[in-house]
């Protein structure tokens, strides 16, 4: 069951490349599978997730899809310096949200206007790995990101703060990575463990009401990104042929978001989770020929929490994936994927009040993504 090294850097790269609908504001997954690529290496990819969220609100008002489809992309280099240190620059969007609601009557909807989110991070992580030996690789880094946001609340749902906005202006901070990995090349198999560390911002805010224009508060808002932790896997099962898995932490239950304005009138946080994350990843990748290889995965997610926020009312998922990947030469891929999701019922909450209920919901992702080896 051997594998040869050119077999063996094609099956490394054959994994679903399909985007995440995690919980929480959990986007990318945050892997640094690209850093642990054989020799020098550099991708680009871009993802994109279209799912469908409706439900039911308090008053038994049906709520039309209020997810907004998104797209995020992914960049990573890595150069093998020397025989024991490698060098890595990592590009994503970790942490996100996007959502609106529809002019239907219902309770999150007000007039010409319904409730709408906007929240957008970036990431780039330096990484520097030392290997004492072809099994063991030691790495860690910086990791630069910035965080923005603009939120409208509409409707009967949020009582008093109907016509409640706030702007969270980009701010930077940085935060640490540290993981190691062990492998054996000629059989695929491959284990990481990825540490990444909480990131605190200190962001300027603005908070308004579009009926009181004397509530015009600019302040400073404290946002912490949480910790997470995650574990990959992999080995070869047959010739040709690897089994691999994928298990993420990420500690949301303390994470909480709470305006200086809208604390003090309602006592609530804007945003917060009562669980942590949980999710697995596991699937088969096998090569066909010396240019056609593909995968099959299934993910389970946790969630994180229920009830939740109204801004993203799902409570995890199911999910499969299939991708596929096309080598023309030995030294440069084009891989695409595609992922379904079930996602779970969850109730929404505002404050204390339970105000909707959302069953029954899905989405579907689509990735694309090119390596080139050099």
């Amino acid at each position: 069951m051997k594998l040869n090294k050119i077999y063996s850097a094609i099956l490394l790269s054959t994994l679903p490349f399909t985007p995440a609908l995690a919980a929480g504001l959990d986007r990318s997954g945050q892997s640094i599978a690209a850093f642990l690529q054989p020799g020098n290496y550099a991708e680009a990819g871009i993802s994109v997730l279209d799912p469908t969220v409706k439900g039911k609100d308090l008053l038994k008002n049906n709520v039309s899809d209020m997810a907004e489809d998104y797209y995020f992309p992914t960049a990573a280099i890595k150069i093998q310096a020397t025989e024991q240190i490698s060098v890595g620059l990592l590009y994503d969007q970790p942490f996100g949200a996007d959502a609106m609601y529809s002019l239907e009557p219902n309770m999150f909807t007000k007039g010409k206007e319904g409730t709408k989110v906007e929240v957008e991070t970036h990431n780039l992580t330096a990484l520097i790995g030392y290997q004492p030996t072809e099994n063991w690789n030691f790495y860690a880094g910086p990791v630069w990101q910035t965080v923005e946001a603009d939120i409208n609340l509409r409707g009967a749902a949020y009582q008093g703060l109907s016509g409640y906005n706030i702007k969270v202006h980009e701010e930077e901070a940085f935060g640490w990575l540290a993981g190691f990995a062990y492998q054996i090349p000629e059989i695929a198999l491959k284990a990481a463990v990825t540490y990444r560390s909480e990131i605190k911002h200190k962001a300027n805010s603005i908070e308004t009401h579009e009926l009181n224009s004397l509530v015009n508060v600019a302040s400073q808002l404290d946002a912490t990104t949480p910790q997470s932790v995650n574990v990959d896997f992999q080995t070869g099962i047959a010739a040709n042929t690897l089994a691999f898995a994928n298990i993420r932490w990420v500690h949301w239950d303390q994470f909480a978001v709470a305006p200086k304005f809208l604390k003090s009138v309602s006592g609530n946080n804007l945003i917060d989770y009562s669980d942590d994350q949980w999710s697995a990843t596991v699937g088969v990748g096998r090569k066909f020929n010396s240019q056609w290889s593909g995968s099959a995965s299934v993910g389970y997610d946790s969630g994180a929490g229920n009830p939740v926020t109204t801004l993203g009312p799902t409570e995890g998922y199911w999910s499969v994936g299939l991708g596929g990947q096309y080598s023309p030469a030995e030294n440069y891929f084009i891989q695409a994927g595609v992922k379904y999701f079930w996602l779970g019922d969850a109730t929404a909450r505002t404050g204390t009040t339970n105000v909707g209920e959302f069953e029954d919901n899905y989405a579907l992702g689509y990735g694309l993504k090119i390596g080139y080896r050099f």
